[in-house]
């Protein structure tokens, strides 16, 4: 399979734990999709041959994220413009000032994991 994660991570990490992702659900290109992971919204974006995940909410608009284009590294929310770093989260200018959760991403010879937090299902995010 093509296309690095953005981490390469042990098999356990504290109270995270690697949930498998369809290979169906990832772009097969530069682009966004979303997943339910255990009920956590994540963005899981494709962007120059390497995977990420994070969460899919803006933290200005609280749109999903995954609405939006991918180029360069970055996902724009559809909303108001605003563009996220795939790597950090960190938003590279307004109207967003605060940054996105990422997860870590393997790519394993069966497919995609996205390490998320143990407690993800229910959680309130915000």
């Amino acid at each position: 399979m093509s296309g690095e994660g953005s981490e390469v991570l042990p098999d356990a990490i504290g109270d995270w734990s690697w949930v498998g992702v369809e290979l169906a659900d990832c772009p097969a290109v530069d682009g966004a999709v979303h997943v339910d992971l255990g009920g956590l919204p994540v963005c899981l974006a494709r962007s120059s041959g390497r995977v990420h995940a994070l969460l899919d909410e803006c933290s200005h608009g609280r749109v999903a994220l995954s609405d939006g284009q991918v180029d360069g590294g970055l996902v724009q929310c559809w909303w108001h413009g605003s563009c996220f770093d795939l790597t950090t989260g960190v938003p590279t200018g307004p109207p967003a000032t605060r940054a996105v959760a990422v997860y870590p991403v393997r790519v394993t010879a069966a497919g995609i994991e996205v390490a998320v937090p143990a407690d993800a299902g229910g959680r309130t995010h915000g």
